[in-house]
């Protein structure tokens, strides 16, 4: 398959990189686990993708480098793969589109490119087309630019800023003072943590929910008992309250696609008689998770605790109301107007 020379092409760049003396073609083979026609069918591909590799003649074999005039052009300490892995890399940093990060960053991918040879751009499609790598979804902070901006120079310099923050589940703004204590980005979407003066304590804000925003000259120390690490520890995703130990009933049609995956630091995991899956979270708050189990729908029953386990069947309820029964007024068809009165 196309991707898998891809990736093969790949790891004999890099163990030509990091090999002192370059490689021969039957080493090549040896570590890919190919034929040495394989070997050079591929050494011949990447030649011809533009990469600067060549070969220098020994006694008895030869072995395949990369140009040493070549190799000068990249910036140390960088190698070459990792100036153009952490190209590939530039679908996660989408999210910081229109802001002085972005700017930032695309400067630095066109300085990356400026040092690869012309033709390679038509190899780099290709792996480009085969491996792709993004965050979805993500917000647009394009809009939010100085406000990020602001926030990462409070952070740096240790100075409160002054904003009107409107919260999720309410329609009123508050007008607060925060302390940064970090900037963190999660599942597309860019949060502050920080001492909240209003609330005397540690909360967590989503910077697009932010209205205005002050930089004052008031100076802040983190307090000592903070560890950002213990901090985001039990949270699910973000959520920050009561420590719950939740347990989870998947189904055997489900058990070993959740099970292939870590859903969180806490998570243990147990095969039961009938191949379902148990597994246990211990989380900070429910609504996080909450949100997670009804995502997985019937495929997911939630064991304990019973407030979870309410929770989840109230909003079940709700649902089974839209489809089944009467539906909420957000959701009733508006009365149709005449075709005259839809001209005017």
């Amino acid at each position: 398959m196309r991707g898998d020379q891809l990736s093969r092409q790949w790891q004999i760049l890099r163990q030509i990189e990091v090999s002192i003396n370059g490689l021969t073609a039957s080493e090549i083979a040896e570590l890919c686990g190919v034929s040495l026609r394989t070997a050079y069918r591929d050494l011949d591909d990447l030649q011809f993708a533009g990469f600067p590799l060549y070969t220098e003649k020994g006694e008895k074999v030869n072995r395949w480098k990369f140009v040493d005039s070549y190799m000068l052009k990249v910036p140390q300490p960088f190698s070459f793969t990792e100036l153009i892995s952490l190209h590939l890399s530039r679908d996660l940093f989408k999210v910081f589109k229109g802001t002085a990060f972005f700017e930032s960053l695309q400067s630095l991918f066109d300085k990356i490119l400026a040092t690869l040879p012309p033709q390679m751009s038509v190899y780099l499609d290709q792996i480009e087309a085969t491996f792709h790598a993004g965050i979805t979804p993500y917000k647009d902070y394009e809009r939010f630019g100085k406000i990020i901006d602001q926030v990462n120079k409070a952070s740096i310099q240790c100075r409160t800023i002054e904003v009107m923050y409107k919260p999720l589940r309410s329609k009123k703004e508050t007008l607060r003072k925060i302390d940064p204590y970090n900037i963190r980005l999660f599942e597309g979407t860019i949060y502050i943590i920080g001492f909240c003066h209003l609330r005397s304590d540690i909360r967590t804000f989503v910077l697009d929910r932010i209205k205005l925003l002050r930089l004052t000259d008031e100076k802040f120390q983190i307090l000592d008992d903070f560890d950002l690490d213990k901090y985001i520890k039990h949270s699910f995703k973000v959520m920050q309250d009561e420590l719950y130990t939740v347990k989870v009933r998947i189904t055997p049609a489900w058990a070993r696609y959740m099970a292939e995956k870590i859903w969180h630091e806490s998570q243990q995991t147990k095969k039961l008689s009938d191949d379902s899956l148990e597994m246990t979270f211990q989380v900070a708050g429910l609504d996080e998770i909450k949100q997670w189990i009804m995502s997985l729908g019937p495929e997911a029953y939630v064991i304990e605790p019973e407030k979870l386990k309410n929770m989840v069947k109230a909003d079940l309820k709700k649902a089974l109301v839209q489809y089944e029964g009467t539906r909420p007024a957000y959701l009733k068809p508006q009365a149709r107007k005449s075709k005259v009165e839809y001209i005017r």
